[in-house]
């Protein structure tokens, strides 16, 4: 897709969202199903994943591992980002590749110690782009990345959580 491609798609949507501020606010879904041996299966509407506990926390390392698949969601929200923003910014690249890694500290999540919190403690994005542009529109790039990636902008500002059970 080229930045033409890319404006003209997004064009109409754009004028929508201005004209009707409602109609832009969508409501995300996934599910998943719990099941045996500590796991949840989740679908992806293009793949079932099963999820289970990550090997510190005695897991067999044969299921995905939430944490991990946040990292994945953090990737590809960059990745996806990164690419819209220099087709329409036209900023050419030969390749890219994006990784995150996160560091925890399980003894919060076994429940070792009430002292270390239970999450990432904290998160890095790698960025590789080989690309003919010039550092100040890089720069840009990374930056506008940045800003538009909805994962990464949700993990930097926490939103409200709500759990609502419909036990019995």
């Amino acid at each position: 897709m080229n930045s033409e491609e890319l404006r003209s798609k997004q064009a109409p949507l754009k004028e929508q969202y201005s004209q009707s501020p409602d109609s832009a606010l969508y409501t995300l879904h996934a599910e998943g199903r719990i099941g045996e041996d500590v796991s949840c299966s989740i679908s992806t509407g293009k793949a079932l994943i099963e999820a289970g506990l990550h090997t510190a926390t005695g897991g067999s390392g044969l299921q995905a591992c939430s944490g991990d698949m946040l990292l994945q969601a953090l990737v590809a929200c960059a990745g996806v980002t990164l690419s819209a923003v220099a087709t329409a910014l036209e900023i050419p690249f030969q390749s890219g590749s994006i990784r995150a890694e996160g560091d925890l500290d399980f003894r919060g999540t076994l429940g070792i110690s009430k002292e270390v919190p239970v999450g990432f403690r904290e998160i890095r994005l790698f960025i590789e782009l080989d690309s003919p542009a010039p550092p100040e529109k890089i720069s840009k790039l990374l930056e506008l990345t940045e800003r538009y990636c909805v994962v990464l902008q949700t993990l930097r500002s926490p939103v409200r959580v709500e759990t609502v059970c419909n036990c019995g």
